[in-house]
């Protein structure tokens, strides 16, 4: 039994500003390229590369049957480095380079074929290969950057605010590259692109490419240079106290799965994620071909991302008070009514769409901010139950459910466009008029199909069992459990 004044864990010495800047830099890079990808990519394969939104919509879904072994893979590679850097940062310093090319090459179009037919099943397969390539290099950067954050300290309060610094360079960067976007768009206009009008679309999406991996790389040393002497003291601090003993990988995934609290923070993270992206994607056909206002939907990705970024410290000190779990449901309330409210939109209704889009902000911050600093409670409450810190295991289910929300949004709305009928551009033709049941698919993609999804990471959020006050215990019994090891080590 412990005293009051033992029920709460020891002060923890609080992180320097500057280690909390480089850790949030290390997601600038991942932010960027997945906020273009998640924005961008199906309609870049429709309305650039001219490709079925079918097949335009399949490809990433293939390219993550590869990563539902990578991601699983490469974290428990990263929980057995051993390196004087610690065990994370390694992959970070070695992927950041390969990780910049492979995303530049997702924005080329080849020309492999002069028959239009035989060219788009070249450049599917093409496709393919480089998403199966970019996705192997974000997962060697991005899943050990995740898996930082419990290293970095055990303090309840003191994640939640580094998640708000990950999650400033996120959205940050998420608001950088729509700016960079639109300035870029700008000026690799169709009537002064190199090469005439029929290379504009595919000079804009390479110099944007390019563009966001030079800043994806130096974001990444950033972080692995700002950090990496706490990372070291933490890597120290663990091999004096973590036992040697490994457990096997299915081993360690039936330990994770048995971890009733992760199970509730994944599905919490894929409806919310889920919700993110399928909004993401349809947006630009939104804003295009319902409210038929090509100009506009770049703002509008402005004003969502601007408000999560705004909201992300505002839900961050609200935390502190009423809890996690409270802020979740205070923000996706406000985001199920936005989207909801997107869906009767009518063309010409343009303030009260940046009104939704603002509101769609509110709990757009809550989807970032939330589930992440869930998951290294659900580590400790492994550490607790195992002995062992196997971080890796946990987030690498995390990045591959960021993956894969991604992936099936985009092979979801690629394939629904499809059989409604949409019409892709062929490559030096004007923009075709879509059909009726195009237009209803994607007020169905903007409205219903994200609403029901919210509802139910809801429900997973009202029954997710660790607050506050039960962190607080999990924490004395590890501290209690590293004293007498202590004691039963001295001579």
């Amino acid at each position: 039994m412990h005293d009051s004044a033992s029920s709460v864990p020891p002060t923890l010495p609080k992180l320097s500003l500057p280690t909390k800047l480089a850790y949030g830099a290390g997601d600038l890079g991942p932010a960027i390229t997945a906020n273009i990808l998640a924005f961008f990519l199906l309609f870049f394969f429709t309305n650039v590369a001219g490709i079925n939104p079918g097949l335009a919509g399949s490809i990433l879904l293939i390219g993550k049957i590869w990563d539902a072994v990578n991601d699983p893979f490469v974290g428990v590679l990263s929980d057995r480095t051993q390196n004087r850097m610690g065990r994370r940062l390694p992959w970070m310093l070695w992927g950041a380079i390969p990780f910049g090319i492979f995303y530049v090459l997702q924005w080329l179009v080849p020309q492999f074929s002069a028959d239009p037919a035989t060219n788009q099943w070249w450049l599917f397969g093409y496709y393919i290969l480089v998403s199966v390539l970019f996705n192997t290099a974000y997962t060697a950067v991005n899943l050990p950057y995740t898996a930082l954050t419990p290293e970095l300290t055990q303090d309840y309060n003191e994640r939640t605010s580094l998640n708000s610094f990950r999650f400033l360079f996120s959205i940050g960067g998420s608001i950088a590259s729509l700016l960079l976007a639109q300035v870029i768009f700008a000026v690799f206009k169709p009537s002064a692109a190199p090469g005439g009008s029929c290379n504009a679309g595919v000079m804009q999406y390479t110099v944007l490419g390019v563009v966001c991996a030079v800043i994806s790389i130096v974001s990444l040393y950033w972080c692995v240079w700002g950090v990496r002497r706490q990372v070291m003291v933490a890597e120290n601090r663990r091999l004096e106290t973590e036992s040697t003993a490994t457990i096997p990988l299915l081993e360690q995934l039936r330990i994770a799965f048995s971890n009733r609290p992760f199970l509730y923070v994944i599905g919490i993270y894929f409806c919310s994620w889920l919700a993110v992206q399928i909004t993401a994607s349809i947006i630009p056909y939104f804003v295009v071909n319902v409210m038929q206002r090509e100009d506009q939907f770049i703002p509008v990705l402005l004003a969502v991302q601007g408000t999560a970024l705004v909201m992300l410290f505002v839900w961050t000190e609200i935390s502190k008070r009423v809890g996690k779990k409270a802020v979740y449901f205070m923000g996706m309330g406000v985001w199920i009514i936005a989207q909801a409210g997107l869906y009767f939109l009518k063309p010409g209704q343009i303030g009260l769409m940046y009104v939704l889009a603002v509101m769609a902000g509110f709990g757009v911050a809550t989807a970032y901010l939330i589930p992440w600093s869930m998951v290294p409670d659900v580590v400790e409450l492994d550490e607790l139950q195992t002995g062992q810190r196997r971080e890796g295991i946990f987030y690498s289910f995390m990045v591959l459910l960021q993956k894969v929300g991604l992936a099936l949004g985009l092979f979801l709305l690629g394939q629904g466009l499809a059989i409604a009928g949409f019409k892709e551009t062929v490559p030096c033709q004007p923009a075709p008029v879509q059909p009726p049941s195009a237009i209803a698919a994607i007020q169905l993609a903007i409205g219903p199909l994200p609403t029901l999804v919210l509802l139910i990471g809801l429900v997973l959020a009202y029954f997710y069992p660790i607050t506050k006050e039960v962190h607080a215990e999990i924490l004395l019994k590890l501290q209690e459990r590293k004293r007498l090891q202590a004691q039963g080590e001295e001579p």
